[in-house]
């Protein structure tokens, strides 16, 4: 019968203080596995630590110099729970062996001196319930990915219809009131109408001014809803630095740093590594972050982006972390921050827009969003993003993601019968 396992795809530690218990093993084991040795407990939690994504099955010795085998295998179910952990001891340490059975510390235990086929055979078994598990957990995380991009589908469509909703009737009103605004000093002066009467030219002008203001916001506010509604189409292609991205960003908004005295300080390393990205969305992520940077903060505040590689489900990546010295924020209002009903600000003309947007670019370009902050400290939002999102592995963190979604199911309730 042929056999579907390959019992080589991974590998097996033996630890054992007997040089000739580990040569005897490996000699006798070989053939059918690949096998890995140390000849105390610390030396085999080393080999572990360095070989922690090929190990499926720890077999260790009980009595040993130094540390016990029971301390290994506990070690061992710290750093990575899924190995399979067999204790080979000999009558007289039965007990360390019920105990360690007891403490889930094991999968089996074996006794000394072994029988070759039949801890053959346990070995097979065991290598065979890591591949199952480790199968079983990779379908489980597939099938969880798939449900979490068709919940970011799903939420997409809602925002796009949103967006046409709010574009629909909030347009159609805003004509009138922008007709009104764009004739009434012309009217004015064909009628002859004396402005002095109406207390003060100033206040026409400057209402004008701020009317038209919000007008505008308001058709940003409608773009920006546009934008994040339609996930990307084909592959990512675009390469960007981020310090140039940054410091571009930066640079458009000066005037609204400017007027706050606000200091943007970027310590980003010119020789990090390019990101593969849709340019006009990236871009955008950090013109929204940053703005609700300069719409949040009090008057004489820092800003500082940081960002290092790393590393995110084996994929190489950006960690991108920007954070001020503002006043902080509560609990409950950082764990709905990127809601789109929040706000950061007292400021009644301000919208919950730009974060949200901003989590959703994230999520479009495989990586992931959250923000950090207490009261009185500041507040940080950290960026972890792919440095090419069309090679990227599964989003991580999904449980969290799906928990957030239905946890704020009520938020979305509240913006579609808004629409």
């Amino acid at each position: 019968m042929h056999n579907e396992y390959d019992y080589k795809k991974f590998a097996v530690l033996y630890v054992d203080d007997e040089e000739r218990s580990l040569k005897y093993f490996a000699r006798a084991f070989q053939d059918q596995f690949r096998i890995l040795t140390a000849n105390s407990a610390q030396n085999g939690l080393s080999v572990l630590e360095e070989h922690k994504d090929d190990v499926a099955v720890l077999i260790t010795d009980q009595r040993m110099p130094g540390e016990k085998g029971t301390w290994l295998l506990e070690k061992a179910r710290q750093l990575r729970p899924r190995i399979v952990r067999i204790l080979a001891t000999a009558f007289s340490d039965m007990d360390a062996a019920v105990a360690a059975v007891n403490t889930g510390a094991i999968y089996k235990y074996v006794t000394k001196p072994w029988d070759p086929p039949q801890l053959d055979a346990t070995l097979k078994r065991a290598m065979e319930f890591f591949i199952v598990q480790r199968e079983r957990d990779q379908l489980l995380k597939e099938k969880l990915a798939t449900l979490h991009n068709m919940m970011i589908a799903d939420r997409m469509m809602s925002l796009g219809l949103l967006a046409a909703g709010l574009s629909h009737h909030i347009r159609n009103s805003l004509v009138a009131v922008k007709t009104f605004l764009d004739l009434a000093p012309s009217k004015l002066k064909e009628e002859n109408l004396d402005m002095t009467s109406l207390r003060n030219p100033d206040f026409w002008k400057e209402y004008y001014q701020n009317a038209q203001g919000q007008i505008e916001k308001i058709n940003n506010m409608l773009k920006d809803l546009w934008a994040v509604s339609e996930p990307p189409t084909v592959q990512f292609r675009d390469e960007v630095r981020l310090d140039a991205v940054l410091h571009d960003v930066v640079k458009g908004l000066r005037e609204s740093f400017a007027a706050k005295n606000i200091k943007v300080d970027i310590q980003v390393p010119q020789d990090l590594p390019a990101l593969v990205v849709d340019q006009p969305k990236f871009e955008r992520l950090f013109e929204l972050l940053l703005r609700d940077e300069a719409v949040s903060l009090p008057a004489g505040s820092e800003v500082r982006v940081t960002a290092r590689t790393a590393q995110t489900e084996g994929t190489p990546a950006m960690a991108v972390e920007i954070h001020d010295n503002g006043p902080g924020l509560p609990k409950e209002a950082l764990r709905l921050i990127f809601d789109p009903f929040v706000v950061r600000t007292d400021t009644p003309l301000e919208y919950g827009i730009n974060l949200m947007a901003a989590y959703f670019i994230v999520h479009h370009h495989g990586g992931r969003i959250e923000a950090r902050s207490e009261a009185g400290q500041g507040t940080t939002f950290a960026l972890w993003l792919p440095l090419n999102p069309n090679h990227a592995a599964l989003v991580s963190q999904s449980g969290e993601f799906l928990q957030k979604l239905l946890i704020n199911e009520s938020v979305w309730e509240k913006m579609l019968a808004s629409s």
